[in-house]
């Protein structure tokens, strides 16, 4: 009996062992430290998602979505979670990589002032100081959205800060404004300093947010891996919207104990993207997919602001077929 139970045990070690071999290992680089949009990722390793669909998931914080693009593009990660716009930027300059899913669509770029501030439009900005980090995801921007308002950047103070400071700058008042993508930082200074946003998308600013990128390289080395995860984690998010959203904060909770993060907080963050998921020509599609109609819209803001070449083709930059709507559905549905 004794031997029979040992080889009983031995066989399941080398079934679990075997099982772990065949997972198809895949390295992530995330934007920056835990917040909101991380919410998929972490709920997708707590439910073994990942794994169920043959993966082996392994996460890194970031720090800034430039800093994740270099990465991918220098091919030190597979897949990396970044703001679009600076990835179309520096795959015009030649870094051979392309967007695979796109979950924030519309851009969420803003200045946030102090809702008794009465600051409502650029022209209000003149005189004050924002915050910024240059270097980051908005330095491009700026300019463009300052002209679109009727200012210029010399009608006003920008004061450069390290993006793991600027939430603490902002809130502290060193400023009158800050620059940022409004949903992680509108919820996080709504105790210390409660805030209004000026939406660059608002004045004309039109490009995609948050997705998922690859290297060329990687795409064609592991197609099947990639379709897999891009697949998860957009099924993940549309799981989260089903109602799954405080599930997915306490899961980040769960997955990162070190990382003291506030599952009410993070919720709250969750609730503040979603308005973002969604523009006119994307309503129809399933979450992660790439609408033609809103990726020409951001390459003429784009070209238009000389930030890309003019007459540059969107289709070089993006793909839909790495996510599998069939996935993204399964996973979707199993919401209460």
């Amino acid at each position: 009996m004794l031997i029979r139970s040992l080889l009983i045990l031995l066989a399941l070690v080398v079934s679990g062992t075997a099982g772990a071999q065949n997972l198809e290992k895949l390295t992530v680089r995330l934007d920056f430290v835990p917040w909101g949009a991380h919410a998929p990722f972490h709920l997708a390793m707590q439910k073994g998602w990942f794994k169920e669909a043959g993966l082996d998931v392994d996460m890194q914080d970031g720090s800034g979505s430039v800093t994740t693009i270099q990465l991918i593009g220098a091919n030190n990660f597979d897949v990396g979670h970044a703001s679009l716009a600076p990835f179309i930027i520096a795959r015009s300059k030649g870094l051979s990589i392309r967007a695979i899913a796109n979950f924030v669509r519309k851009n969420d770029i803003g200045v946030m002032v102090s809702k008794d501030s009465g600051i409502k439009s650029p022209k209000d900005l003149v005189g004050k100081q924002l915050i910024f980090t240059a270097g980051s995801f908005e330095s491009p921007f700026i300019d463009t959205f300052l002209a679109a308002g009727g200012v210029n950047r010399s009608q006003l103070e920008l004061l450069n800060v390290d993006a793991s400071s600027k939430a603490g700058a902002y809130m502290a008042g060193r400023a009158d404004g800050v620059i940022t993508q409004v949903p992680w930082l509108l919820v996080m200074a709504a105790q210390r300093r409660p805030s209004n946003a000026i939406l660059f998308a608002d004045y004309g600013l039109t490009f995609p947010s948050f997705g998922l990128i690859a290297n060329e390289e990687t795409i064609k080395k592991k197609p099947g891996a990639l379709k897999k995860f891009a697949s998860v984690i957009a099924g993940a998010w549309t799981y989260i919207y089903a109602g799954g959203q405080d599930e997915a904060a306490k899961a980040m909770v769960a997955q990162r104990p070190q990382a003291k993060i506030d599952a009410a907080n993070i919720r709250q963050q969750i609730d503040a993207l979603r308005p973002f998921f969604e523009t006119p020509n994307s309503k129809s599609l399933p979450v992660g997919v790439m609408s033609r109609a809103d990726w020409d819209a951001a390459f003429k803001t784009l070209s238009g602001a000389n930030l890309i070449p003019a007459g540059t083709d969107p289709s070089q930059y993006y793909t839909n077929e790495l996510l599998d709507t069939a996935t993204i559905s399964r996973i979707g549905s199993r919401a209460k």
